[in-house]
């Protein structure tokens, strides 16, 4: 019964991956797929240490960071169920880079590279997988670098509005984003101090595009937002 409660779970949150297994594989998945519960702002892992597990984020919300000069950090990423990270520093051969953290209380699945190594040289598909993954997150990547170096603040504060509406959507009266970040969680994902982010936020309130209560964000004129976010 276990077993069979743990396929079901796998096969539902890593249908991606799963539809590209043979039952063998599946069992190996199966055999090796740990449950991983973490709390608000827990790390999941830390710079500089060894990477040892695939992850996959099946429910909650996680971000990747790096401490900067003077202890600011800069939010590389955010990760939505049902995505994968924690792999690039092995196929690398080199320490993690980054940190990776719960932003909610999350619900991940892990298992150990040895076992995605196994898979790969057994299964051109899975390779194909992680090579259109890496891809697209070195493609994106390279957007995010000119976006924080070239656009202005406010460009830089409607973009990460933005982000966080397509990654995580609108609550159900389809205006409220549906994650609740602290001014300097938002000042850290725009590359811009928090007394930056806030005068930028109080702006866009001004100008009626967005409506701010507490660490909710209600976007009432997204056609703007979008329009800031593209010529910032």
């Amino acid at each position: 019964m276990i077993r069979e409660a743990l396929e079901k779970v796998i096969s539902e949150d890593l249908a991606e991956i799963w539809s590209l297994l043979s039952p063998d594989e599946k069992r190996l998945i199966t055999d090796n797929f740990v449950i991983h519960t973490f709390k608000k702002n827990q790390i999941i892992y830390a710079e500089k240490e060894e990477p040892e597990f695939l992850w996959c984020l099946l429910k909650g919300k996680v971000k990747m960071y790096k401490d900067g000069v003077g202890g600011r950090a800069q939010i590389l990423r955010l990760y939505r169920p049902v995505q994968y990270f924690g792999y690039r520093a092995y196929f690398a051969g080199e320490p993690y880079v980054s940190s990776v953290a719960a932003f909610e209380p999350s619900t991940l699945g892990s298992i150990p590279m040895t076992v995605v190594c196994e898979l790969i040289r057994s299964n051109n598909g899975i390779a194909w997988f992680f090579i259109r993954e890496l891809s697209r997150n070195l493609g994106g990547s390279d957007t995010k670098v000119v976006n924080l170096t070239q656009k202005h603040i406010r460009g830089r504060l409607a973009e990460a509005l933005i982000v966080l509406k397509d990654n995580y959507g609108y609550e159900d009266d389809n205006s409220t984003l549906r994650i609740y970040m602290a001014r300097e969680d938002l000042a850290n994902l725009s590359n811009m101090t928090t007394s930056n982010a806030i005068r930028t936020l109080s702006g866009f309130v001004n100008e009626k595009i967005i409506i701010v209560d507490g660490r909710k964000i209600k976007i009432i004129n997204e056609p703007m937002l979008r329009k800031i976010s593209k010529f910032g």
